[in-house]
């Protein structure tokens, strides 16, 4: 059996064409010996500019606030309950909102899973969601080795017991979570905002799942986040440092 097994947040046809890629330039470089690639993240798709993301505000007729620290005055809202659509960067290549494209509410709510599905999901109430957590954190609250690093949410880990009653909401019956680890290399941004929540509530963790409702694609560009926003339960939408609410309508 193998120590450790890495499952890339592609594994499925997804991934053809990247592999097809990879073989193809192997070929070309008549290596004897299996080439190395430096491992990449998966926040491969579009990105927006602020003035992408203004511009279809103003096609929309919306009201906004531009947010001078956009992690920290999330994170309060999430302290607050509410339910966030975060929108960041570059989109991600997988089927999993990894930070970029992602639905955010606080877990420390037994309720959120269920408000989630209800207001935004609109799919079976078992179904559950996973954490981010800061990576620095991860042993401390889930059945990892220290150091380990889960950056795609590809495995499912107990969460350690002391922590089950903190953290219902991305704990499932089980007591496992399938987790995904937030540096500071991989998502900066995303870091930030956890770490915001961290020093809120003692919490290094938020639900994240993807930003969607249940049978449509990720959102990709702001046009979509928009139209997502207004058709679901969210109550706030983030967009880069803009924040929009539905209250200011």
């Amino acid at each position: 059996f193998y120590k450790n097994n890495f499952v890339p947040p592609w594994p499925d046809d997804l991934g053809v064409s990247v592999g097809a890629t990879l073989l193809i330039d192997n070929e070309k470089t008549k290596s004897k010996n299996i080439k190395k690639y430096k491992k990449i993240n998966c926040y491969l798709g579009p990105n927006y500019s602020s003035q992408d993301i203004v511009k279809t505000f103003k096609k929309y007729k919306l009201k906004y606030k531009y947010s001078q620290n956009v992690c920290k005055e999330t994170a309060k809202l999430i302290e607050n309950g509410k339910l966030i659509g975060w929108f960041q960067g570059k989109m991600e290549f997988t089927h999993r909102a990894l930070g970029n494209r992602s639905i955010l509410a606080d877990p420390r709510s037994s309720k959120i899973k269920n408000l989630i599905n209800s207001a935004i999901k609109y799919r079976e109430s078992f179904r559950p969601f996973a954490p981010a957590v800061l990576y620095e954190h991860a042993n401390d609250i889930f059945e990892i080795r220290k150091k380990e690093k889960i950056d795609y949410m590809q495995k499912a880990v107990v969460v350690k017991k002391k922590w089950r009653k903190i953290i219902p909401g991305v704990t499932h019956s089980d007591s496992t979570a399938r987790v995904q680890t937030v540096d500071l290399q991989s998502n900066k941004k995303f870091y930030n905002l956890i770490n915001e929540f961290y020093k809120l509530t003692k919490v290094p963790v938020l639900v994240n799942t993807s930003f969607n409702l249940n049978g449509q694609p990720i959102v990709m560009d702001p046009e979509e986040a928009i139209k997502t926003f207004y058709t679901c339960g969210l109550d706030y939408l983030v967009l880069e440092n803009y924040i929009v609410s539905k209250d200011n309508v």
